[in-house]
């Protein structure tokens, strides 16, 4: 039985990890192991901890992981790649070369003849001022263009240190209430969305949040976080009738 797989927030190359390459190493597994059944392949964001491609030049690292999606991709799978608020800086290298549809923001799709609406979940629901105007800021062509005309030796360094400060040194208590917060905003944004669409929506499936929870909206609709790949390992499966979530080992 082939199936629809989704994954999220693996933040590889994330300088705060103490093993990147067994951390890369452990999503090559989960990859390869569903090369078997898997027919498509969701990735709904922050799959990179930083990256920004050039012109002619792409960043280094990530190579084991990249030729595993080209193997899925070779296969026929069907990959989808929706950017973050980690790896926004995607264009035009890494989907011509692994053969992937990238998309930049939430949006409503068909997977196995069912409804899903998918969102890395940083472009949806309420969303203070100060990171909203951050994201344009990320988001826009000309800032782009600027950003890319430093040289990589300042902005790595920088990107780096700013994720994975925000990762190390974080309130921990204040962190949780803001999950709690965010997910409540997920909820109601779920729910007000599938009411303008008269309940077509079965399935909202949703990253950020770097916790793993599925909980039931209505009659016919739920609402999955994916969790993450730095403390959980979980990613969902969809089989054509159950959407769940799972934990590789």
């Amino acid at each position: 039985m082939k199936k629809a797989y989704f994954i999220s927030d693996l933040h590889l190359g994330a300088s705060y990890i103490a093993n990147p390459r067994e951390h890369e190493a452990r999503v090559v597994r989960f990859l390869d192991s569903i090369a078997s059944d898997a027919a498509e392949l969701y990735l709904l964001g922050d799959v990179l901890d930083y990256w920004f491609e050039y012109r002619f030049v792409a960043p280094q690292g990530h190579i084991r992981f990249f030729a595993a999606l080209a193997r899925l991709a070779d296969a026929g799978v069907r990959i989808l790649w929706l950017t973050g608020n980690h790896d926004v800086w995607l264009f035009n290298y890494l989907r011509h070369e692994i053969g992937f549809k990238l998309v930049r923001k939430g949006t409503e799709i068909e997977v196995m003849g069912h409804r899903f609406f998918i969102s890395h979940g940083d472009d949806v629901g309420h969303r203070p001022l100060g990171y909203r105007i951050m994201r344009w800021f990320f988001y826009n062509r000309v800032c782009q263009v600027l950003y890319a005309a430093i040289h990589p030796r300042w902005t790595v360094g920088f990107a780096t240190g700013w994720s994975a400060s925000n990762r190390t040194r974080r309130n921990l208590d204040l962190e949780a209430r803001n999950i709690e917060r965010s997910y409540w905003h997920l909820k109601q944004f779920s729910t007000n969305y599938n009411t303008t669409r008269n309940g077509a929506v079965e399935h909202f499936v949703y990253g950020h949040l770097h916790v793993a929870r599925q909980e039931q909206l209505a009659k016919g609709t739920d609402i999955t976080i994916l969790g993450d790949w730095i403390n959980h390992n979980t990613y969902a499966v969809f089989d054509g009738t159950n959407l769940s979530l799972h934990s590789f080992v």
